[in-house]
């Protein structure tokens, strides 16, 4: 049986208020009128918090982890696109020609790809690690994802990344994910979270498959109804979740306890960030919720969590591309507030 209890109770900090309003009497005195930044000094006061410290550290290491695994549900017509395309793409992004691998570039981060549950075997690949936990999940339409076993161990994959990312030095952690089929779950664990319907947190994701939005909502609502059983968030992730949705959150948790900022992606990011909250509270606190991805789900878990998301560029890809977009704002906010000049005193020139 898997243990679960360091998970349910961790450390994670709140926010530090007194770093926060130190921030906001710094943006006061900087050469600008008030308020000229706008969100930006938000990012910045909220970074300070996060930091326990004004002026924040401005982010110049990120890291995208971007992990990946298959979902049972596919097998009963969730997606428009087989489960083999989920391997596919990990070979991709190792290639360095998926768009995060492009993104990542552009704002100068490092991509670290993780198979935490891969239905496809997958010959090594240069910058994939293997932390396999099982060849994807059960169909949630039928059976449980995972085992309490597999979802511990999910969470345990992205909690011992993310501890060593963070000792190399990364400074920022921007989490993407890979599957087929993981917009079913992501759904329909938000709608458990949430208490929002199948209808209101089910969209096309990759592509409408062949039954229709219908059949997929009908398979939503089912993993729902198994949900509503479950006594504790652990089993809800277990229940509906899946295994890079699980590392996702586990990698949002130590983030948070470290108090290292972590700007979050879309649809399935946010699945992962409701759990994560759920098991971890005060979590999603410490989140930048780095766009609005275009998936309906997507806005019911920022709303539901009090985000406002940076950017809302019409994104619905994932892996992470929308919260990697993101980072240069993250930074600048951070930079301003750390380097802008005092306010001239009246007279002075």
């Amino acid at each position: 049986m898997a243990d679960v209890s360091s998970y349910l109770s961790p450390s994670v900090p709140l926010l530090d208020v007194q770093a926060m309003e130190d921030a906001r009497t710094r943006w006061a005195t900087r050469a600008m009128p008030p308020g000229a930044l706008g969100r930006l000094q938000e990012v910045a006061i909220h970074l300070a918090g996060i930091a326990g410290v004004c002026p924040p550290p401005a982010p110049r290491r990120p890291v995208v982890v971007v992990f990946a695994g298959d979902h049972g549900v596919v097998a009963d017509g969730a997606s428009a696109w087989p489960s083999e395309i989920t391997a596919a793409m990990v070979a991709t992004v190792s290639s360095g020609g998926a768009a995060i691998s492009v993104f990542a570039e552009a704002v100068g981060a490092q991509i670290v790809v993780v198979d935490v549950g891969v239905q496809t075997p997958l010959d090594p690949l240069p910058g994939v690690r293997t932390e396999r936990v099982a060849d994807g999940t059960a169909s949630i339409a039928s059976e449980a994802a995972m085992t309490p076993d597999q979802a511990d161990a999910a969470l345990a994959v992205g909690i011992r990344i993310a501890s060593e990312q963070i000792d190399a030095g990364a400074d920022c952690l921007i989490g993407g994910d890979l599957g087929i089929g993981n917009t079913t779950a992501a759904a329909a664990l938000i709608g458990a979270f949430t208490g929002r319907s199948a209808q209101e947190v089910t969209g096309v994701g990759a592509g409408v498959p062949a039954g229709g939005l219908d059949h997929k909502r009908r398979l939503v609502a089912i993993a729902m109804e198994r949900a509503e059983a479950c006594t504790d968030p652990f089993d809800v992730l277990a229940a509906v979740g899946g295994l890079e949705i699980a590392a996702l959150a586990g990698l949002y948790i130590t983030a948070a306890e470290h108090r290292v900022p972590f700007i979050v992606d879309g649809v399935i990011a946010g699945a992962a960030l409701c759990a994560a909250d759920a098991l971890a509270p005060g979590t999603a606190a410490h989140a930048i919720a780095g766009h609005r991805s275009s998936e309906p789900a997507a806005s019911v878990v920022l709303d539901y969590l009090g985000l406002d998301p940076l950017l809302d560029l019409n994104l619905r890809l994932g892996e992470g591309t929308g919260a990697c977009l993101a980072f240069p704002l993250v930074k600048a906010a951070a930079l301003a507030l750390a380097d802008m000049a005092d306010l001239p005193e009246p007279g002075q020139t």
